[in-house]
């Protein structure tokens, strides 16, 4: 697919430490393509201690808008004029719009987990859900569930003074949250298993083939819903395959995250279709 490219080309882009492997450039520009709206996405590696330079260079160079990965999505917002409420709550912003010079950033993967927890999931409303991790990511997929009104969540963590961080960070977004959230160690998820319906890994936990298990993966039971954010099958996603569970990795929250920010930039619908062959054709030759 050709792309055009002239005096008239708007610029967005991700900025990440390392960004190399980033597959959004590939869908996002696909996607204006696809609208026939003159951008192109690119990928910026920025080391951390260039970022406010970087952020600077988005309003010097009328870059329109620009995804933040990581390591720089909580780092980024002090250096914002602006964020949404879930920048707020979260405390990490991947998404940023260049609105002449003034700079607001969102976060999409709240969205994006949502969007593509649906797909397997139409209804979470009524399900219990244990999330392991209590990072920028849990925070994100905490805020998502909690808006979809989900009323039990076990979120388990090496360090629970950090859940409990994020239940006083999330007090005025539900006054109930401590009702909703229950924190545990990490040595404690076998033992709860048996109280929830999804299952939901948020660390990087997996990333690595060597990484040791989370728990003991054959406590799982088929009924269980299983998600990893990691793009790829990891050992837990493997051993839930082996139970016949539900299962997802990470690949629709990265989607659906992306059509979020496409959407807040152009104001147009994103392309979620033609996005989704892209970035799965492209993952399905990696993995």
């Amino acid at each position: 697919m050709e792309i055009p490219v002239n005096g008239e080309t708007e610029v967005y882009g991700i900025i990440g430490y390392p960004v190399r492997h980033s597959k959004s450039p590939q869908f996002q520009t696909g996607a204006f393509l696809s609208l026939k709206i003159n951008a192109i996405y690119l990928p910026f590696e920025v080391k951390p201690e260039n970022l406010e330079d970087a952020v600077k260079g988005i309003k010097a160079l009328s870059i329109k808008g620009i995804n933040i990965t990581v390591p720089h999505k909580e780092e980024v917002v002090k250096y914002l004029d602006e964020v949404s409420e879930e920048v707020r709550y979260i405390g990490a912003c991947n998404t940023i719009k260049n609105i002449d010079g003034y700079l607001k950033g969102y976060n999409t993967d709240a969205y994006g987990f949502i969007e593509g927890l649906k797909e397997i999931l139409p209804d979470p409303y009524n399900k219990s859900f244990l999330v392991i991790g209590a990072g920028g990511a849990s925070r994100a997929v905490l805020y998502g569930l909690i808006k979809e009104g989900v009323q039990k969540i076990v979120v388990a963590n090496r360090t629970v003074e950090k859940i409990y961080e994020i239940i006083k960070d999330f007090k005025t977004l539900n006054r109930f949250v401590d009702q909703i959230i229950q924190p545990i160690s990490l040595d404690q998820i076998e033992e709860k298993l048996g109280e929830v319906d999804v299952i939901v890994n948020t660390t990087s936990v997996g990333l690595k083939d060597e990484d040791p298990p989370l728990f003991n993966y054959s406590k799982i039971r088929k009924d269980h819903i299983v998600i990893d954010i990691i793009y790829k099958k990891t050992k837990l996603l493997q051993k839930a395959e082996e139970k016949g569970c539900l299962y997802q990795d990470g690949l629709p929250m990265l989607l659906y995250q992306g059509a979020k920010a496409f959407e807040i930039w152009t104001g147009q619908k994103a392309p979620i279709d033609f996005m989704k062959r892209i970035l799965f054709k492209d993952f399905s030759s990696d993995f």
